[in-house]
Parts: structure tokens; C-alpha cells; sequence
């Protein structure tokens, strides 16, 4: 149903000649998620020419996905950018949630340490709409920080000795926001430390 709902609603919109579709895609097309066992990232900060090779179902309808959309905007000429859309997060669900990640930072492994603030995937989904002219897009989309309150060295001496680790701040996403942020002026603005400020 996932694959062949996006064709039809992506050949739908061509068909009408709507020129901008924004599709979701998801974090877990680069196989770690999902991963039958632990799978680590070839590479972080992991980033969207990072190859994508699922295990599952879900994620594999999701990499079908973005190769349908990228066979319609070949056709087409439109506009149709694709979103991996990272551990999404509502405001009520911090204090929930967070308490645990900071003290066992393993329970984020398989979402590579990110999240996304649903207010600032709303956010990205209004620079997907207004900035015209980028053909085929995927982009990764995540806060600025970890989940967690770890650093980024402590995470890599942790989580990911012998991984190739490319340039990334103190607590910088290991889940690449750059791309959004140089082509679309993507500027996320919530912090789960906003929230929960006694563990950050």
C-alpha cells in the first residue's frame, strides 16, 4: 500500500499538473533502523549520500518510493523533494521519553542519536514549499543536537570505534541536517534540552 499509494497520489499530482510535491520518506531507508541485529552507519554524520540498504519492509517501500518520485520528475520537470524524516518528537513527549535516553544512550542507536521536533518538520515542510526550482531533492531532517546528553566524542568512542567520522561539533546531529539548511534555509528551532533543562 505504501508504494502504491505514493505512485498514484505522485501520477495524480503530474497528471493535474501540480509543479511542488513533498514526499515522506524516512531514516530508515539507511538500514539501521530497522537493522536485523546491531548495523552501524558506514560513515557520520550519516548524510544523504549515504547508500541506503534496508532490511525490512517499510523502509524498502520507502526507497521504492524515492525512486518513483525521482521517475516523475524526470518526466515531468516539477519540483518533488523528498524528506527523511527522522524519530519524530511531540513537545508533551519529552519529559516522557527523554529522562531514559540521558541515562542509557543505547535506547537512540538504531535512530542514529536524532529526532525531529514535529514543529520544525512543519517548519521544513514550509521551506520544501517555498524554494522553487530544485528539481529532485532528498533531504535528511533532524534537530541540531543529539537525543541525547552525551557529546559526540563520547557517542563515537562508545557506539562507533572504527567508523569514518567526518567533521561534526560537540553535539552536533549525527543524522545531517546540512543540505536542508544550505538549499532550503532550514533553521530548526526546538531543543528537547528547552524541556527538559535539569538533565541537559
Amino acid at each position: 500500500m505504501n508504494t502504491l499509494g505514493t505512485y498514484n497520489v505522485i501520477d495524480a499530482a503530474v497528471k493535474s499538473g501540480v509543479k511542488k510535491i513533498v514526499f515522506a520518506s524516512s531514516e530508515t531507508t539507511y538500514g539501521v533502523c530497522f537493522a536485523d541485529g546491531e548495523r552501524k552507519p558506514e560513515y557520520v554524520p550519516v548524510d544523504e549520500e549515504h547508500p541506503v540498504v534496508p532490511e525490512d519492509s517499510y523502509a524498502m517501500s520507502k526507497v521504492v518510493n524515492e525512486v518513483t518520485a525521482r521517475c516523475f520528475q524526470q518526466r515531468s520537470g516539477f519540483d518533488i523533494y523528498g524528506l527523511r524524516i527522522n524519530n519524530v518528537i511531540e513537545p508533551h513527549e519529552y519529559a516522557e521519553m527523554f529522562p531514559a535516553f540521558v541515562r542509557d544512550p543505547s535506547l537512540r542507536v538504531r535512530n542514529i542519536f536524532a529526532y525531529i521536533d514535529a514543529r520544525d518538520l512543519g517548519h521544513m515542510v514550509d521551506r520544501c514549499l517555498a524554494v522553487d526550482g530544485l528539481g529532485f531533492q532528498i533531504f535528511n531532517v533532524a534537530n541540531d543536537d543529539h537525543s541525547v546528553a552525551a557529546t559526540s566524542a563520547e557517542l563515537i568512542e562508545q557506539f562507533y570505534q572504527g567508523v569514518p567520522t567526518k567533521e561534526v561539533g560537540e553535539m552536533e546531529t549525527f543524522f545531517a541536517n546540512r543540505k536542508a539548511k544550505e538549499m532550503l534555509g532550514f533553521e530548526p528551532k526546538h531543543s528537547w534540552r528547552d524541556h527538559v533543562k535539569s538533565l541537559a
